[in-house]
């Protein structure tokens, strides 16, 4: 498995509406990042604070057009659904994750422990390794 190369593919295919907020996560950002809160109604997050309809994308996605990469605005504060991400092998397939590779695929086990390891201070592993 490769480090994560910046592609956005995870955040562009999230980012409309796909993601939800806890109410922990809500008070937090009601609190300390009023400016995050504006774009969640009801616990949905990316919301046009203007609109009131999900946006296509997220807001904090920020795209570098001199390197192709992306980045997060808000980084150390974003929703627990993105700290998670990638959980499984397949869900990197399924979206195209850059940071799998061809041997992952032969042995996805292996990989799903490699991923669960990598991941550990991210997200509660998803098999219990």
């Amino acid at each position: 498995m490769k480090d994560c190369t910046q592609c956005g593919k995870c955040c562009i295919h999230y980012g409309g509406g796909d993601l939800a907020a806890t109410p922990e996560e809500v008070e937090f950002w009601e609190t300390f990042r009023p400016n995050i809160s504006e774009y969640v109604a009801n616990g949905r997050l990316w919301v046009d604070p203007n609109s009131g309809k999900v946006l296509d994308k997220c807001p904090w996605l920020e795209h570098d057009s001199t390197s192709e990469k992306y980045s997060c605005a808000i980084y150390y504060d974003r929703p627990e659904d993105c700290r998670h991400y990638p959980t499984s092998i397949d869900e990197m397939v399924r979206d195209e994750c850059e940071m799998i590779e061809v041997k992952d695929l032969r042995n996805k086990n292996k990989a799903q422990k490699e991923l669960d390891i990598l991941m550990i201070e991210s997200r509660p592993p998803l098999h219990g390794y």
